[in-house]
């Protein structure tokens, strides 16, 4: 073993005399021991290039030539910037790509970016949509076009049923990073896994379209976020399952169990926090603050029992703001001036279309229909739910 350096020589020394045991530990020796890890070197050619044609920070400009150590002049990044320019891509959409990705500027147009531009004009995208892709997902940019991006899109297209909605897709693009450049096997064997669970048709594109990351979970991921769904007593082929799976996916165990834990705080069971997660799933992506909103509204303002919101947690969906409010000072109005049934219930109006309630509830009242009116479309749009 080659010896110490003097100056590790002497910290050794120091430690020693100001530990109280008079004994060396070996955490740290093993601190000063370890070699710090040396930056990259920034390439100075790059780092003035980036700054002034791109609009990088200094340090985002530094930490990114580091990808560059050897490159003396500036035609590869010139060429691909000039080429992006050239199909549509906007000035924020090319720094954005070579933000997240900054080996593009390292390919070469014809040869590299070329194909996989062809490839998605293809597709239906072009210009500022196809940038608008490429700068979210800019690992479409670098991965394989034949071995990656054409098997995984064309998997992607048959989950969707080919539409020819390319908004579709390209949102899916655009979100699914890791799974359109990662292992195509893995989308294949996530979606059978899925369709084996009755998510089929239509389910399984709403899925893929709302959380395309799904494709890219490990399978044991997907099995165990589903067999979680299982055990609080969701079905296969069950219409809430594909719900109640987009919902975990996006919330984390301990989010989801401090929602539940917020619902049960305003008198509900466990029971009953979880009865309302199977009728409505979706309705535990709703923010602590909306779920407060609407308990207080219904609990407080009407003053109904609970049981209204166990029966109903649809109604955790619904927009304070444009159906809520408006509704509820159209049936004050309408109760004031005894136009309504005795036992008419607000959570009937309240569920129902908008269609159906403006018939029924505004221009069947003849004599009253400018007053409901502007009573109902004041609050709709001067209510902010918070």
């Amino acid at each position: 073993m080659p010896p110490l350096p003097r100056t590790m020589y002497c910290s050794l020394a120091l430690l020693y005399l100001s530990n109280n045991t008079g004994k060396l530990s070996f955490q740290a020796l093993s601190s000063i021991a370890s070699p710090t890890k040396t930056p990259k070197p920034s390439n100075p050619i790059i780092v003035n290039y980036l700054i002034n044609n791109l609009g990088f920070s200094e340090s985002q400009a530094q930490s990114r030539s580091s990808h560059f150590p050897s490159i003396k002049t500036l035609e590869k990044p010139t060429s691909v910037i000039l080429f992006l320019n050239q199909i549509g891509f906007s000035h924020s959409q090319i720094r954005s790509c070579a933000l997240a990705s900054p080996q593009i500027l390292l390919l070469n147009p014809e040869k590299n970016l070329k194909p996989k531009i062809d490839y998605f004009q293809d597709l239906g995208l072009s210009g500022h949509d196809l940038g608008n892709v490429f700068s979210k997902n800019p690992t479409l940019l670098t991965c394989s076009l034949s071995n990656k991006l054409v098997p995984a899109i064309e998997i992607v297209k048959r989950v969707l049923k080919d539409d020819g909605n390319v908004e579709n897709l390209a949102r899916v693009l655009m979100r699914c990073s890791r799974g359109i450049s990662g292992n195509i096997q893995r989308i294949l064997n996530n979606v059978s896994y899925l369709e084996s669970c009755g998510i089929v048709g239509s389910q399984l594109s709403l899925l893929v379209i709302r959380q395309p990351r799904i494709l890219a979970l490990q399978e044991s991921a997907l099995k165990a976020l589903v067999s979680k769904l299982f055990d609080m007593g969701f079905q296969v082929d069950s219409r809430m399952l594909v719900h109640a799976l987009h919902t975990v996916s996006c919330l984390s165990t301990e989010t989801f169990k401090r929602k539940m834990k917020f619902v049960q705080s305003f008198g509900f069971t466990e029971e009953e926090s979880m009865e309302m997660f199977r009728k409505a799933p979706s309705a535990f992506r709703a923010s602590e603050g909306k779920l407060k909103l609407v308990i207080d509204f219904f609990m407080k303002t009407l003053k109904c029992d609970k049981n209204v919101l166990v029966g109903r947690p649809r109604f955790f969906m619904y927009s304070m703001e444009a159906r809520m409010i408006p509704r509820y000072e159209v049936f004050k109005l309408l109760s004031s001036k005894g136009l309504l049934k005795k036992r008419q219930c607000f959570s009937t109006l309240l569920a129902m279309s908008e269609e159906e309630f403006m018939k029924k509830f505004i221009w069947r009242f003849g004599d009253d229909v400018d007053e409901l009116l502007a009573i109902y479309k004041g609050h709709m749009f001067n209510s902010p739910e918070k």
